[in-house]
């Protein structure tokens, strides 16, 4: 099974998908779901509004999931993640229910490329609030999209909690030789591409390392170093390559001794530093 599966199951209740304003729409409040579009492309988002006239926002991605059925409620679980790491109050949390199911990895950067633009250029007038500095957020697969998006679009940062696949060369070709069982993504991209051994590029092209410069914004990346062994057999090689970077912003590394796959989320340390990378920009 995909290993880098993390799933917070917690739904937000809200009567309709669209938000309804108060008399006063720049001052309400208002935590829900909406459908949005970009572009042609549509997606659900989930959104918790400070009642306030003006706002930063945190623009957050979930981790894998395997049914896309599951993604709205992993949006709003990771929303409550991030806002329990906040230490302040004032942000306006937007949080992406990317697809998945029947796309091949990497293939949904463009939903996540969808909504930054969609934040950026709709949600003003679609929330009634005059956006001030956008950051993004994600982890595992999120944290892939993330980085990925720094490459893309200019934001005002980003922090990517281990963020993989790192390298689909090396995930895949354990499963090809019946070391780890098969998942879903690789079987998927050696139906479409063949194995890793007859065409390793088209799975490089798809791993986070083919993405380790030309960072438009400073990022931040946490890492527990006791994650999976997926995870680790190539984190030294991805440290390596973005420390590297000459056409980058300031990279931040943080690594959590002891730290396991969602070590942003409880580990004090990671906390403090997420909030001082936030609130020093």
């Amino acid at each position: 099974m995909w290993r880098y599966i993390f799933v917070f199951i917690l739904f937000i209740s809200c009567k309709k998908d669209e938000p309804t304003m108060a008399d006063d729409p720049l001052s309400s409040a208002f935590k829900g779901k909406m459908s949005i579009s970009y572009h042609d492309i549509k997606l659900d988002i989930a959104v918790e509004k400070p009642a306030q006239k003006e706002a930063d926002v945190l623009l957050v991605f979930h981790g894998t999931v395997l049914y896309d059925s599951l993604t709205l409620a992993a949006a709003n679980g990771i929303l409550e993640k991030f806002k329990e790491l906040l230490d302040r109050k004032d942000m306006m949390i937007i949080s992406v229910a990317y697809p998945g199911e029947k796309m091949l990895l990497g293939d949904n950067i463009a939903h996540a490329e969808a909504a930054l633009l969609w934040v950026k250029n709709k949600a003003e007038d679609a929330l009634k609030i005059k956006i001030k500095k956008v950051f993004l957020a994600g982890h595992s697969q999120g944290g892939y999209l993330v980085t990925r998006l720094n490459t893309m679009h200019a934001t005002d940062g980003v922090i990517a909690n281990a963020p993989g696949p790192l390298n689909l060369v090396y995930r895949c070709e354990l499963e090809e030789t019946g070391k780890i069982p098969s998942g879903v993504f690789c079987t998927r991209l050696r139906m479409q591409y063949g194995t890793t051994s007859t065409n390793p590029s088209a799975y490089m092209d798809r791993s986070l390392l083919s993405f380790v410069d030309g960072f438009k914004a400073d990022i931040l990346f946490v890492q527990g170093l006791n994650d999976t062994p997926i995870q680790m057999n190539s984190w030294p090689v991805f440290k390596r390559e973005i420390q590297q970077c000459g056409q980058c912003k300031q990279v931040k590394i943080l690594e959590i001794a002891g730290g396991e796959h969602a070590s942003l989320f409880v580990s004090p340390n990671a906390k403090t530093e997420f909030n001082a990378f936030i609130n020093s920009r």
